[in-house]
C-alpha cells in the first residue's frame, strides 16, 4: 500500500475548535481509551470534510477500521451540527450588524442516485441533488442555511416551510433573492420580469441590473459552503444532509 502526506488548508483555530469539542463530549460521557486521540479524530473529521475522501481511504490513512472512521466523522459532525447558528440567532447577528437587508438564494448538493429518485431531481439543474438555502449578509457573510430539501422542492417553497419568510418580515429586513422567490411578500425584493410578448421597460432592466450587482456576493456564501469538497458530491444518505451542512455552517461561523 502507498501512503503519503497531505496538507489541509484549514486554520488552526478552526482544528483546536473541534478537539475542545470532541474532549468535551468525551469528558461528558466519560469515554473509554479509544483508538484515536480527540486531536487525530479532529484531522480525520476535517479531511473527510474537506477532500470527500472514502472511507476506506480514510480508514487506511489513519490506521483504523473502516466502521470506526464512518463513526467518528458521524459523531463529530452531529457534535458540530449542534452548535450550527439558527435562524433567530442569524437574523440578531444582522441586527447587530446595523444591516438593513439581507440575501437570499439556494444551492444545490448533488447526490448519488437514491432508490426513490423522483423527490430529488431537480429540473432546473438536471441532476439529483439536495437543495440548501442559503442566507448571507450585504457582503456574502455567510449567517445561516437551512435544512436539506429535496432538490425538486421550489426555493419559495422551501423558505415558507422553513419560516424564513416569517422571520425576516419580523425583523423588518429586506431581502435580495432571484426570480425564484417572486410571489413572496413584499420584504422580498426580486427582479422584475418581461410579460409574454412584451418587451421589458428599459428603467426595469436597470433595476434589475442594480438588484443583480446587489444580490451577487450572495454568492460568496454558497462558494464558502462548497469550499468544503464534501459537498461538491454527497454520497451518503440524503437524510444525513442537514447535519453535514450544518456542521460546515459552525465550522465556518463559530470558530
Amino acid at each position: 500500500m502507498l501512503s503519503y502526506r497531505a496538507v489541509l488548508p484549514v486554520s488552526s483555530q478552526t482544528l483546536r475548535y473541534v478537539v475542545k469539542i470532541i474532549a468535551g463530549y468525551r469528558a461528558q460521557i466519560r469515554s473509554r481509551w479509544r483508538r484515536l486521540s480527540p486531536y487525530r479524530q479532529a484531522v480525520l473529521v476535517l479531511a473527510y470534510l474537506h477532500d470527500n475522501l472514502p472511507f476506506t481511504r480514510l480508514a487506511a490513512s489513519f490506521g483504523v477500521g473502516v466502521a470506526t472512521a464512518w463513526r467518528y466523522v458521524a459523531e463529530t459532525v452531529g457534535l458540530l451540527a449542534m452548535r450550527a447558528p439558527g435562524l433567530a440567532e442569524a437574523l440578531r447577528t444582522a441586527a447587530g450588524r446595523g444591516w438593513r437587508v439581507v440575501l437570499a438564494d439556494g444551492t444545490l448538493i448533488p447526490i448519488d442516485r437514491v432508490a426513490d429518485q423522483a423527490p430529488y431531481y431537480s429540473g432546473k439543474h438536471r441532476r439529483h441533488g439536495m437543495l440548501i438555502l442559503v442566507l448571507a449578509g450585504p457582503q456574502g457573510e455567510l449567517l445561516w442555511c437551512s435544512k436539506a430539501y429535496g432538490a425538486r422542492t421550489h426555493e419559495l417553497t422551501a423558505a415558507d416551510e422553513c419560516g424564513l419568510l416569517w422571520a425576516t418580515s419580523q425583523a423588518e429586513l429586506a431581502v435580495l433573492a432571484d426570480k425564484g422567490y417572486q410571489g413572496a411578500p413584499g420584504h422580498v425584493l426580486t427582479p422584475y420580469r418581461a410579460e409574454r410578448g412584451w418587451p421589458l421597460p428599459a428603467q426595469y432592466k436597470k433595476a434589475n441590473t442594480a438588484h443583480a450587482a446587489a444580490r451577487g456576493p450572495g454568492e460568496r456564501a454558497n462558494s464558502t459552503l462548497k469550499t468544503w469538497r464534501v459537498l461538491h458530491k454527497y454520497r451518503s444518505s440524503p437524510h444525513r444532509a442537514t447535519a453535514l451542512t450544518q456542521a460546515i455552517l459552525t465550522l465556518q461561523t463559530r470558530p
